[in-house]
């Protein structure tokens, strides 16, 4: 039941003591106007005639006698233990019997338009986003009011996340709260966070940077968004990854972008083979840790080649290192940020994979005269990310718990990679092409040439597993569709009971059934 607290004022319901009507009157019609409206909608429970009267400043007669006057034609109803409150039948309901919907919800008007760009996110790029047909495969992996199905890519496994650290560290703030935590903060973040950021990625990734380079976000999509806003213009080229990550394609398109093909092979991403139609590109999209999703680790060769020619082109480019942690096999080739001797690489990863992703934090590491602009941004676009999961994060990181949580599911991982890599082997063999590979969280499999990689996830998804298509991150069109099996988040029967699932989807496209 909604009930409606005695200190808070029902909003268009007034009195005016110069008018002929008694207030009595007037309080009844305010009243009813509200409940025809569905501002009080049936089952709502009412202020007691007494506040009705202390925040009217009238009699509690007068509010007794509207309250009267509403029972009487059945707009009010009481039980005992619940007070007094509209009624679940209304008697103008039983007049209007063929009214659809409630007097209170507006129409839209054929007058009222979203911007351009509004459109665009709106209508195109949703569809181009979640793919040629139904959405199920893009959008089940960010729904999170259930457990994660075989075989969602990009989820880790919050199951094993150290909680009881991480609540302690939590009530150590909210015992005794700072002041510094409950106002508004520096745009850029806190600064033990963005030391510690800083400190990590100059040891673990090869980052050259320092605390002020950092800037706090709210994981990577956020990144992505304020990078376009504030480095392209309308009508500038992009190159991205193809094929790549779809959030940056949505993201760049978004602010305006034209969008070009960077093709991905065995060696990443190859600057060198972009058509010659593009003369010239404003911004770089890359992954060269981890290249998102065939996996293929971007070479020092194509590296350098890429920083050569975004500074003859003047160009920015965003290195997206989303899950660099989670290397398997052989050290991990330092960061292409820590290469670039020209400012222009801006470098960026978040905690939504090697922690849990409603925490919403990430970071973006600037060049320097890009530091004060993205501050200034963030201070008008959303102010600043939540400033006690900031200091409870920095702590998470500087007391060591951070790495050692990052070894614990590096070998997690690994063991389920090797599981489903197995299964899918021995169940699939001849279905689909899989190779294991050196980190990550998911595996590639290639389907056999001719098969449709959207009609593959189709079937599977028809049988309860669901898998991304290699398509719904092409720009270009595939010329040997595949599919993304993620496998972080999975148990091993999981894994093992969804490579089964998977094989009963796909022989029938074997055979052409």
């Amino acid at each position: 039941m909604t009930r409606i607290a005695a200190h808070i004022p029902i909003a268009g319901v007034t009195l005016d003591r110069t008018a002929r009507d008694p207030l009595s009157k007037q309080l009844y019609d305010g009243l009813r106007q509200a409940i025809l409206r569905g501002q009080l909608r049936p089952g709502t429970r009412l202020p007691s005639t007494r506040s009705i009267a202390d925040e009217f400043e009238i009699s509690r007669n007068v509010a007794a006698s509207a309250y009267e006057q509403l029972f009487s034609e059945g707009y009010l109803d009481t039980k005992v233990g619940s007070g007094t409150c509209v009624a679940r039948c209304l008697p103008d309901e039983l007049l209007c019997i063929g009214a659809t919907a409630p007097a209170a919800i507006q129409q839209p008007s054929r007058r009222r338009t979203l911007s351009s760009r509004g459109k665009l996110m709106a209508k195109h790029l949703a569809r181009h986003y979640f793919g040629r047909t139904s959405f199920t495969f893009a959008v089940r992996p960010l729904t999170v009011s259930r457990e994660p199905q075989p075989f969602e890519s990009g989820l880790p496994d919050t199951t094993a996340f150290p909680f009881k650290i991480w609540s302690q560290l939590l009530a150590k703030y909210w015992r005794h709260p700072r002041h510094n935590l409950l106002t508004c903060g520096d745009p850029a973040g806190l600064k033990s966070l963005r030391e510690a950021i800083a400190a990590y990625l100059r040891t673990a990734r090869a980052v050259q940077c320092d605390a002020n380079q950092v800037v706090i976000v709210n994981g990577s999509q956020h990144a992505l968004d304020l990078s376009a806003r504030l480095l392209i213009d309308p009508g500038d080229t992009a190159l991205i990854e193809d094929p790549g990550y779809p959030g940056a394609r949505i993201a760049l398109q978004a602010a305006g972008a034209k969008l070009a093909s960077l093709p991905v092979d065995d060696d990443g991403a190859n600057i060198h083979a972009v058509s010659d139609k593009v003369k010239r590109a404003r911004f770089v999209f890359v992954t060269p840790s981890h290249q998102f999703p065939l996996g293929v680790t971007m070479s020092v060769t194509r590296r350098l080649q890429l920083l050569d020619r975004a500074n003859r082109w003047g160009a920015w480019v965003l290195e997206d290192d989303y899950d660099s942690e989670y290397r398997y096999q052989g050290k991990p080739l330092p960061a292409l940020q820590g290469l670039d001797g020209t400012g222009r690489v801006l470098y960026m990863g978040s905690f939504s994979k090697t922690l849990f992703p409603s925490l919403r934090l990430g970071f973006l590491v600037l060049p320097a005269d890009l530091i004060e602009p993205f501050r200034q941004a963030r201070a008008i676009f959303d102010g600043h990310s939540p400033m006690t999961e900031q200091a409870v994060l920095a702590d998470f990181i500087n007391e060591g718990h951070f790495a050692r949580h990052i070894r614990r599911m590096r070998a997690i991982y690994q063991e389920r990679q090797s599981i489903l890599f197995e299964a899918l082997t021995r169940e699939l063999a001849g279905l689909l092409d899989v190779r294991l590979a050196d980190g990550g969280m998911h595996l590639v499999g290639r389907l056999p040439k001719g098969v449709d990689d959207v009609v593959a996830s189709q079937r599977a998804a028809a049988h309860g597993v669901f898998t991304r298509p290699i398509s719904y991150c092409s720009i270009r069109s595939a010329t040997q569709g595949g599919l993304l099996l993620g496998y972080a988040a999975l148990a091993p029967d999981q894994i093992r009971d969804g490579v089964q699932k998977l094989a009963t989807a796909l022989r029938p496209l074997a055979t052409g059934s």
